[in-house]
């Protein structure tokens, strides 16, 4: 696996500090045998979580979107992507893990522990409650999230940490047209400006996705994020 992740991140033009790819092999490694117990990832052979998980995730930053010394919050992160690659990649990010389910988050500060990463908070709360926090709203130079969700939701969920000047990243598929178009009322309404998209390949497996980058111009208006049925219920 480590071998596999150092040639795909030379791929992809990145230069990773040494130990970058020893830690993602041990980071697949703990996710391999903890989704034996809990339902972590699909992706269950080796090379496929080098390629769909770490340079998935590790595509990021050939954006040109600067990382170093930014603060960064993944919303719904689930098994930690894109949020802990990165992390790995650039240690200078100031990073929050957020995801409403306990035991995740448990597990999460295991690896942070295991791997010896520190300037990492794991956070248990639902994304729409926390985003009313104080130092949460507005307040990330970098929101991400991988999430399934359809795009209008997403936005709700992640544009009010985004701080004004900062990016909205969302990671989805290259088919992914139509959820642009329909996002366009909720990003100008929740205070955003939708930047091209960027479509890319990962290395040795062929797949191509999509990166939406949301720029935000002002604050959240007050309201939102909405309660999730409301989110779910009547989409921006």
């Amino acid at each position: 696996m480590e071998e596999r992740i150092a040639r795909g991140l030379a791929a992809l033009g990145l230069t990773p500090p040494p130990d970058a790819a020893p830690k993602l092999a041990e980071y697949g490694r703990l996710l391999l045998e903890q989704n034996q117990v809990m339902n972590l990832t699909a992706i269950t052979e080796p090379d496929q979580v080098v390629d769909l998980h770490f340079l998935d995730c590790a595509a990021l930053l050939t954006l040109g979107v600067d990382f170093r010394d930014k603060s960064l919050i993944d919303v719904g992160t689930g098994a930690g992507f894109p949020g802990l690659p990165l992390k790995i990649l650039e240690p200078s990010l100031r990073l929050t893990l957020l995801d409403s389910l306990g035991k995740r988050v448990r597990w999460l500060e295991s690896v942070c522990e295991a791997l010896s990463l520190d300037n990492i908070a794991c956070l248990h709360a639902r994304a729409e409650e926390q985003a009313l926090a104080e130092g949460f709203r507005d307040g990330f130079d970098l929101v991400t999230s991988r999430a399934v969700a359809a795009l209008p939701l997403l936005c709700e969920l992640c544009l009010p940490y985004v701080k004004v000047g900062g990016l909205f990243l969302a990671m989805k598929s290259v088919d992914s047209g139509e959820e642009l178009n329909q996002a366009g009322r909720a990003i100008a309404k929740l205070g955003g400006r939708l930047l091209p998209p960027v479509d890319y390949e990962i290395p040795g497996c062929g797949v191509r996705h999509r990166v939406v980058r949301v720029e935000k111009l002002s604050p959240t208006p007050k309201g939102y994020p909405r309660r999730w049925a409301k989110i779910q219920k009547a989409p921006l």
